[in-house]
């Protein structure tokens, strides 16, 4: 019986009735940008076509053309995803052996870039809020407190907005930044959409950052894997971060990727306020209604994207993940992630006003569902305002002490220095390995740091959610330095 290829598989799944809320932007709406992308324009580096990695005819006036309707001074296109443009930027802005002021819950590309240059973290905290259960900003006070406290830190790199929406005041944390003549490196992967309209907020390129990248996949319609790195002011090492692009990006790049890249550049050059008009419109009113369920409930902060749809289950019988699991089981309705207390909906330009009527009906569904079965018990229990019980979520990135560069950690590894303990019994023990859920990538634990039993407890309620731990060497098990 011949296996069932890749190519078979996706062509099967894009006839079912499957709904995606999560990446890429373009939602698989294949009417809407009103071109194909066949195997027929998949070529290399032919006459006519340019070079990527020598830009002088198309491909140099593409990216121009993004840098203006982003509003850089200089753009690039990535075909490796904004983990190509996270790893250039800081490998870029940094030399072997720096300090580097990172805010806790980045991607774990972030980390992969302070082991590659052997770079000395130190971090930055955002606040958590345990009723809400997300992570709040970054904040400008803490971010000169450490720069005060040590001057000598060379680069810094803040998420904004989060992986939960969660944005930061990019543009005081840049002043306070740029008064130790560094630069600010922000990974705006999932503000693509940032700038557009009033509804969302600015982009970080136009509040000071030095080098902000983008994903152009996960919030706006272009292809999975194409991102844009913009690079502004005087504080980036502009020739140093080109060399890196220029090391770590495919040699072949994709032309399909590169041309879906300038089709939704020019997309957003020509029809961008009909578009985002339509998208707002659709948008406040879908979370205007869901204002209106009783059981589950819409979370956000002060200073959000209003474009993530986080579904916190607090105060239900439901976990995360059996509501993640519902909505895809009985609605095919396919959410972005589920993580403690909630799951995430991610919309764009590109969703369509059925996609937003099925997840309203189905969320009004469920929630009845659990307003049903609670109205029909009589436990008493301590309420709030709205009926739900109120109670503190886990979820608060643990504080852990730094004993080793991860860099230093790796290359004990190599030399035989580690040895594999459940993870549950890893407290007081020095890591040797990354432990974080995926999505979103933020870590839990990085190599080097001395295990708390906060950490360990954190990592056991993702386990009870049912969400599934990610980084450590095995199932159930975790490196640790044989000596501490």
């Amino acid at each position: 019986m011949r296996m069932q290829c890749l190519y078979d598989k996706l062509k099967e799944y894009r006839e079912t009735d499957y709904y995606g809320f999560h990446m890429p932007g373009h939602k698989r709406n294949e009417e809407f940008m009103g071109i194909s992308l066949p195997y027929g324009i998949d070529i290399t580096e032919i006459e006519g076509f340019d070079d990527l990695h020598h830009a002088d005819g198309i491909l140099k006036e593409a990216q121009r053309r993004a840098a203006a309707v982003f509003g850089a001074e200089e753009t690039h296109f990535l075909v490796n995803g904004s983990t190509v443009g996270i790893l250039s930027g800081i490998l870029g802005c940094t030399r072997r052996g720096d300090k580097i002021l990172v805010a806790r819950h980045c991607h774990k590309s972030v980390y992969h870039a302070i082991y590659l240059n052997g770079l000395i973290p130190r971090y930055l905290y955002p606040e958590f809020d345990g009723k809400l259960g997300i992570s709040g900003e970054i904040k400008k006070q803490d971010v000169e407190n450490m720069l005060a406290a040590e001057p000598d830190i060379r680069a810094v790199v803040i998420v904004s907005p989060s992986y939960d929406g969660v944005v930061a005041d990019v543009k005081g944390i840049a002043n306070v930044v740029h008064s130790y003549g560094i630069p600010l490196i922000v990974d705006e992967a999932h503000g693509s959409h940032f700038g557009f309209h009033p509804y969302f907020p600015e982009r970080a390129n136009r509040l000071g950052a030095d080098v902000v990248i983008n994903s152009l996949h996960k919030t706006l319609p272009s292809l999975t894997q194409t991102a844009l790195l913009h690079i502004n002011g005087k504080y980036a090492d502009r020739e140093r971060i080109r060399m890196y692009l220029d090391m770590l990006q495919s040699s072949s790049p994709s032309y399909i990727f590169m041309a879906s890249l300038d089709a939704c550049v020019d997309l957003l050059e020509r029809r961008s306020e009909e578009i985002f008009d339509v998208y707002v419109r659709r948008l406040e009113r879908l979370r205007k209604d869901l204002e209106r369920l009783k059981k589950l409930h819409l979370v956000r902060t002060e200073n959000y994207d209003l474009s993530k749809l986080v579904i916190s289950v607090s105060g239900t019988e439901l976990t995360s993940h059996a509501l993640y699991e519902k909505l895809l089981d009985d609605y095919h309705l396919q959410m972005e992630m589920a993580a403690g207390s909630y799951v995430l909906a991610m919309t764009s330009v590109a969703d369509t006003e059925e996609g937003f009527e099925r997840l309203k009906s189905a969320l009004f569904e469920i929630d009845e569902e659990l307003f049903e079965k609670e109205r029909g018990r009589t436990i008493k229990r301590n309420s709030s305002s709205n009926g739900d019980v109120q109670m503190s979520i886990p979820g608060r990135l643990p504080r852990q002490k730094q004993i080793f560069s991860p860099y230093r950690v790796r290359e004990m590894q190599f030399d035989g220095q580690s040895e594999e303990i459940p993870w549950k019994e890893s407290a007081g023990r020095v890591s040797m390995d990354f432990a974080y859920l995926y999505p979103p990538g933020s870590p839990v634990i990085v190599p080097g740091e001395r295990i708390t039993e906060e950490a360990v407890d954190l990592l056991a309620y993702y386990e009870r959610q049912q969400l599934g731990i990610e980084g450590i060497c095995r199932e159930g098990y975790i490196r640790v330095w044989k000596n501490g």
